[in-house]
């Protein structure tokens, strides 16, 4: 264990991804000495792209990792909403000087493999963060004032407190809230990243773009200083596997976009190769802690994609957590009920609002013109409808 600044022992990190990472980074700022466990072989994230809103920044620079993230991000100029049966635009937002005025901040476009790369560069920096992988966690218990996590093959670790950031199926999560499997939507996503030199000229877009289609979206920006292409097809389906990262059918991609825009469906065939998941989410909860043992991030709240907001809410679960262990250092349990007390109307209104806003980007028929009608002509400089999110 490597010495921290602190005399205590240290805050149990289950779960290495972003929002495991941002927790132990949070708690090295505030002071705290912390393991992270890692049940994968090494430390890496998969996926494609991510959405970054002003809200994360600000937690960024409470981080100091606001230059890291800005050498790695794209800064697009727009969001833009297109009917992807007419190609019209349906309503933008202006992400440019307006908009950093507005809320101080601005919007970035980042792949998920670089964001959890500056956050494990920040954490092997730091002489109070450890970092453990091969390790599963089975369970945790309170002892004599503090945890004791057990792993599969009999060992165990003891801290001052347990933070459960192990994702949508949190082993943690079931011993604390007990609620049994996610909430499948009905929606799977297919993923995709192409060098830009493959995608036609006429299509590479430096905007946020989602073409909205009835039942179906397709979602495309450009990454890592513009060099890749991120492509995000999302339709209806009752099909299930668990996990992130199976193999999609382009048959059943193509039928479900078919007599869509020809810019869509030309994206769609540059594709040879499609990774896919099923979207769930949870019920929102208003406790996730049990004592000194806690939940963040997807473990605590999951959500839908639609708003781009996962790993927005894990990093500012992060920077909140730390905050309010620091300020009760002695009585976890108490800090953990302060933590959730903050965050979980925030996160419980950020996962209602991403299923509306997924039935907004799929509507079909008449609905669907009354979408275009209501949001058509819409200032792209009016961020009235998202203050809420982005003033955190």
């Amino acid at each position: 264990m490597k010495e921290g600044v602190t005399g205590r022992p240290p805050v149990l990190i289950v779960g290495g991804g972003i929002g495991g990472l941002a927790a132990a980074l949070a708690l090295a700022r505030r002071g705290f000495r912390s393991r992270v466990i890692e049940q994968a072989a090494e430390f890496r994230e998969i996926g494609a792209g991510i959405q970054l809103g002003p809200n994360v920044f600000r937690r960024f620079a409470r981080l100091g990792l606001t230059d890291a993230i800005s050498r790695v991000a794209v800064f697009p100029p727009e969001l833009v909403m297109r009917d992807a049966m007419t190609g019209e635009v349906v309503t933008s937002v202006d992400l440019g000087d307006p908009f950093r005025a507005r809320f101080g901040e601005p919007y970035a476009v980042i792949h998920r493999a670089d964001l959890h790369q500056v956050l494990l560069d920040a954490c092997r920096a730091s002489p109070t963060v450890e970092l453990l992988t091969s390790r599963r966690m089975t369970d945790a218990a309170c002892e004599a004032g503090t945890v004791r996590g057990r792993f599969e093959d009999g060992s165990a670790v003891e801290g001052i407190a347990l933070i459960g950031a192990d994702g949508l199926w949190s082993t943690i999560r079931q011993q604390v809230v007990g609620d049994g499997k996610p909430r499948v939507s009905g929606h799977i996503a297919y993923r995709a990243v192409l060098p830009m030199d493959q995608v036609p000229a006429d299509l590479r877009s430096p905007a946020v773009t989602l073409w909205a289609g009835p039942r179906t979206h397709l979602v495309h920006y450009p990454l890592r200083r513009g060099e890749l292409f991120n492509l995000v097809a999302v339709f209806h389906s009752n099909r299930y596997e668990e996990g992130w990262n199976s193999y999609g059918d382009p048959a059943e991609l193509n039928e479900r976009f078919a007599g869509q825009r020809p810019e869509v469906l030309r994206l769609l065939d540059k594709i040879e190769s499609w990774r896919m998941w099923v979207l769930c989410d949870r019920e929102p909860v208003r406790t996730w802690s049990q004592g000194p043992i806690t939940l963040l991030g997807d473990a605590a709240h999951p959500m839908l994609q639609y708003l781009a907001q996962g790993a927005c809410m894990a990093i500012e679960d992060a920077v909140c957590l730390a905050d309010k262990l620091a300020g009760l250092p002695d009585d976890p349990a108490a800090a953990f009920r302060a933590y959730e007390e903050e965050r979980y109307l925030r996160t419980a209104r950020v996962q209602v609002m991403a299923r509306i806003y997924g039935e907004v980007y799929h509507a079909a028929g008449v609905v669907r013109e009354l979408r275009n009608q209501f949001m058509g002509g819409r200032d792209p400089r009016n961020y009235d409808g998202v203050a809420w999110l982005y003033d955190g």
